[in-house]
């Protein structure tokens, strides 16, 4: 099970071998694993957009890792700020989605009604709609469908 762990509380703290330069602004880690971070992967994406849309157009203008050091911190303190409100404001229901990700294997389907909670949750407290990029216009988006039929063959 996944769980937040301090890192300043640590018995034994992690030094970074190579620090960055002192020109690059100082970010502290998210402090999440993959169940937490899939749990609100869509809300990160609507909620950090225009950042993330930043750090892309950075990094197709030159592939060096250091180039985007800075927008890539933009990034992750967005994170933070969203996943600390998650926590604050729908913290039941963020657990309990993450937790059943974490027991299913990472697959969404089996998590639909925990699913349900918290995108109903993170609408009312932040007007943030789960939207899955590429959805056909017109239908219902797969996370909305009640009672889903899986077949073993897609035609």
């Amino acid at each position: 099970m996944s769980r937040y762990h301090d890192p300043a509380e640590s018995a034994q703290p992690y030094r970074d071998p190579t620090p960055l330069p002192a020109n690059v602004p100082k970010v502290p880690e998210l402090g999440a694993t993959s169940a937490p971070l899939k749990s609100a992967a869509f809300f990160l994406g609507t909620y950090c957009k225009d950042y993330n849309e930043d750090f892309m157009l950075c990094k197709g203008e030159n592939r060096d890792p250091e180039h985007c050091l800075k927008e890539g911190r933009r990034v992750t303190r967005c994170a933070i700020d969203l996943i600390t409100k998650m926590r604050e404001s729908c913290s039941q229901e963020f657990e309990q989605h993450w937790s059943c990700l974490e027991k299913s294997n990472q697959e969404y389907y089996p998590c639909r009604k925990p699913e349900r909670t918290l995108n109903k949750c993170m609408f009312e407290k932040f007007g943030l709609a789960k939207v899955i990029p590429g959805s056909p216009e017109g239908k219902t988006p797969i996370h909305e469908v009640q009672k889903p039929v899986f077949t073993g063959v897609q035609k």
